[in-house]
């Protein structure tokens, strides 16, 4: 579904992937897991186009997609939420999902429901300016906008960081439904145990590249064990 295949990527001329090399499969959830400053944020951004690797390639269903924008990157079924639940804050939290759903014609506009039908509770809050909304609500919101793209590849970057914990579960339990219900999810994650418990296959990144994998017929304790002894080394 979605590869990267010795991709060297960072900012300026400091870099941050050396050669890494990822695939994520489909229908499942792939977690990314690694200390601070590993890479696994600059993965993302460079799967979806936001940083220009300097070397290696990007493939999605098949395709070649490392020379494309961001937005021809959309169009062929990859969304990204990243870290910091993002949104445009002047406005109310049903125009941040009218201003997707405009860009998708007919057919987007159709998906507003579906995707607050995933976070019931942004009905309550559609009409409160979006930068009035909490963290949680906030995030709810940002991963709601990405699904109205109707991805079929979905990049979430720490979903959970910073969030109060009633609605961290309901989150989770969103992130869980929609890879049961198809969709194929790279997820950047510090919880480890949710990580771990919600992976098919998981990947420990380390400066800069993918140092060990596994698969998620592992009990959640045993992957645990591993992750921590790579995470020590």
């Amino acid at each position: 579904m979605l590869e990267l295949s010795n991709i060297r990527a960072g900012y300026g001329r400091t870099e941050v992937l050396h050669g890494l090399s990822i695939t994520a499969e489909d229908s499942g959830i792939l977690s990314i897991l690694g200390h601070n400053g590993a890479g696994k944020s600059t993965l993302l951004r460079a799967a979806v186009g936001l940083i220009k690797p300097t070397s290696g390639t990007v493939t999605l269903h098949g395709h070649d997609v490392t020379t494309m924008s961001p937005h021809d990157r959309v169009r062929r079924g990859m969304a990204y939420v990243p870290q910091g639940q993002q949104s445009f804050t002047q406005l109310s939290c049903m125009e941040n999902l009218q201003v997707v759903a405009d860009l998708q014609g007919k057919a987007g506009r159709g998906r507003i429901d579906e995707a607050l039908d995933r976070f019931p509770a942004l009905t309550q809050v559609l009409d409160r300016q979006a930068g009035l909304l909490s963290g949680g609500q906030r995030q709810q919101l940002a991963i709601a906008r990405a699904l109205i793209t109707a991805p079929k590849m979905l990049l979430l970057d720490e979903p959970t960081e910073g969030i109060q914990p009633s609605v961290v579960a309901e989150i989770q339990q969103t992130i869980m439904d929609l890879a049961r219900d198809g969709m194929s999810i790279v997820l950047v994650e510090q919880n480890m145990g949710f990580a771990l418990e919600a992976a098919t296959e998981y990947a420990i990144v380390s400066r800069g590249q993918v140092v060990e994998t596994g698969a998620g017929i592992e009990s959640t304790a045993e992957k645990q064990s591993k992750v921590r002894e790579s995470l020590a080394l």
